[in-house]
């Protein structure tokens, strides 16, 4: 007799089928313990909401600095990576620990060791950030695909999470993954996400768009090569990951797994469209070709948000299909990151990080009409 399944909507609308087993984690007998190093920031919260909604106790490792008001009734062990600090983590069993927070490899070497008893089962937050040059880039990277490496000397001169730059956080991150696998073997698990998006998120990346269209108008929007808005995006609602890194947890599932959406491409031109639908105003979208971005300098993925000239890399989804990863409909995703946005920061707040200023989107907006213009009247 098959299984008994459930439905879940992805981002575009198709109703994906999984295993009831991914979605219910309640297990008969005393409750499962759950080990999260982190658990107050982003990713954090979801996955321990997650974990709690099941019926699991969960200790937090962390400094206790940020989200102290977050989960009071949880235990908390009080440490600092940084400085290698996990005496408080030296008492205690537990029969998993998702580990939110690792950025340095001798981090997680000693915590592994220090854990490699008393836990079953090590799931790490990776990024796709892994990967390092590819033989051809144009096909979608897979979790075979060749990792990025880091030098000797880049690895002895990090040894504080604040040291982590740009060009050492992907192949640092690799090293991570493979001391967590020298010390638990088959027993651990790899996520290696991509945009991580929704509420809460510090990096502006994602959040950017909802409230540039919510603020209305006439706004630069990146039109590809072809300058339709074609170009394919990859990005994953943090509520999403959170939970799907939790189930794949409890049920101690091995390997890697690449964690971004969607099973249906989601383009430029509907994550745009879906933010009017959203806003619900009258700002209208003006496709500019890559081509002519660059020629007006302006900057690719922060200053004009998820932008790549050419397209960005494309990374395979099979593999988290597989093991139950499904989505919430971008709609939801919009809506809630603009919501929270609005409510924390404000329609007026200026994004310092990322986003095109507005006196530099409205000279490209003019160059790139006169440059039409002037196209009509030639022919």
């Amino acid at each position: 007799m098959p299984s008994p399944t459930i439905s879940r909507r992805c981002a575009l609308g198709t109703a994906l089928t999984l295993p009831m087993a991914c979605k219910t984690f309640r297990n008969p007998g005393p409750p499962k313990r759950l080990l999260v190093l982190g658990g107050t920031r982003f990713l954090g919260p979801p996955i321990v909401r997650t974990a709690l909604a099941a019926g699991w106790n969960v200790t937090l490792f962390n400094r206790g600095k940020s989200g102290a008001g977050l989960f009071p009734e949880l235990e908390r062990r009080i440490g600092d990576r940084n400085e290698l600090d996990y005496a408080s983590l030296e008492t205690g069993e537990w029969d998993a620990v998702i580990d939110t927070s690792a950025y340095v490899p001798e981090h997680v070497r000693v915590v592994a060791e220090l854990l490699s008893d008393r836990v079953q089962h090590y799931n790490i937050v990776s990024t796709v950030s892994v990967y390092g040059e590819q033989e051809n880039p144009t096909a979608p990277l897979t979790e075979d695909a060749p990792l990025g490496t880091a030098t000797p000397e880049q690895i002895a001169d990090t040894t504080k999470i604040q040291q982590v730059t740009g060009q050492t956080y992907g192949p640092l991150k690799a090293l991570c993954e493979a001391e967590m696998r020298k010390v638990f073997g088959s027993r651990c698990c790899t996520v290696r996400p991509g945009l991580i998006v929704g509420p809460e998120d510090s990096s502006e990346r994602f959040t950017w768009w909802p409230a540039r269209v919510a603020r209305g108008g006439e706004l630069l929007a990146p039109g590809g090569p072809t300058g339709d808005g074609s170009q394919q995006t990859q990005l994953i609602d943090v509520e999403d990951l959170g939970r799907w890194i939790f189930e794949l947890t409890a049920r101690q599932v091995e390997g890697t797994y690449n964690a971004l959406g969607y099973p249906t491409p989601l383009s430029m031109e509907t994550l745009l469209k879906t933010c009017q639908e959203v806003a619900g105003n009258d700002s209208s979208i003006t496709w500019v070709p890559d081509e002519f971005l660059l020629e007006q300098d302006v900057g690719q993925w922060m200053e004009l948000p998820l932008w790549i000239a050419g397209g960005g890399t494309i990374f395979s989804l099979e593999r988290a299909l597989q093991q139950g990863l499904t989505f919430l409909p971008i709609e939801e995703t919009v809506r809630r990151t603009l919501d929270w946005h609005l409510q924390a920061n404000g329609p007026e707040h200026p994004f310092r990080r990322t986003g095109i200023a507005v006196e530099k989107e409205t000279k490209v907006l003019a160059a790139w009409h006169a440059h039409q213009a002037a196209g009509k009247t030639s022919r």
